[in-house]
């Protein structure tokens, strides 16, 4: 998976895919985060559960534990490590939804790099499995604070667009995903075996300008060709 994904809805439509019916806690704005190419180290709205229930609040994309500095912060965890190894082991308990409407992923061709959106079939918002550390309430974000979206393999046609995709969780799994009850073994078999398969989004090209984060707009989320699902052919 690329770092770059798309963010632009209310922040309400990302918690009523959940069934919230407004029963949460926000301190992103209500007005629609228009955010169309958002690049990494950049604020993102994350769902997770807090003191009170569940809290909307802008988290920073990327972490890294304190030892490591000898690295940028990934943006990404693998889901076969991210249970297990030591990179991911302090935050691995704090678990979240990063709602996104896409992402990007770019194939090289005879003129550059073509970038790729890819999303829902039905329409609906993507909710990926993430773990993080994110502020406490009324409190300023910290340094520490960040997020990583978790990644499995990718399958179907979509792997001919990246060999990697986010975990995306149906809302019935988001809940149970969210809730600190679940054990965490029960957590890492949703990763591993429970979220939504190849076949339930479509990818298609488009704009070039969104190679460049400055650029945003709604245009540069818009189908150029063929839209592809299920069954990709790569005609460069």
């Amino acid at each position: 998976m690329c770092g770059r994904i798309a963010q632009y809805r209310y922040i309400d439509d990302y918690c009523d895919v959940l069934g919230l019916n407004g029963k949460w806690m926000s301190s992103v704005e209500n007005k629609p985060l228009d955010r169309y190419n958002v690049p990494p180290t950049t604020l993102v709205a994350l769902l997770h559960q807090a003191e009170g229930g569940l809290h909307a609040d802008l988290v920073r994309w990327g972490w890294r534990p304190y030892w490591a500095k000898d690295c940028a912060p990934p943006v990404n965890a693998r889901v076969e490590k991210v249970a297990h190894g030591p990179f991911f082991r302090e935050i691995w308990p704090h678990r979240a939804i990063c709602p996104i409407d896409g992402w990007f992923e770019w194939l090289a061709d005879e003129t550059g790099k073509q970038p790729y959106y890819i999303r829902r079939r039905d329409g609906l918002p993507s909710l990926c499995a993430s773990i993080g550390h994110w502020p406490h309430a009324d409190e300023p974000p910290r340094e520490h604070d960040g997020f990583v979206i978790i990644t499995a393999d990718s399958a179907g046609g979509m792997v001919d667009i990246h060999d990697r995709r986010p975990v995306v969780l149906a809302p019935e799994l988001a809940w149970e995903w969210l809730d600190p009850a679940t054990p965490k073994e029960r957590a890492e078999l949703m990763l591993m075996h429970q979220g939504e398969p190849s076949e339930a989004f479509e990818w298609f090209k488009v704009d070039r300008a969104a190679g460049n984060t400055k650029n945003q707009g709604a245009h540069l989320i818009d189908p150029i060709g063929e839209i592809h699902g299920g069954a990709f052919v790569n005609n460069g």
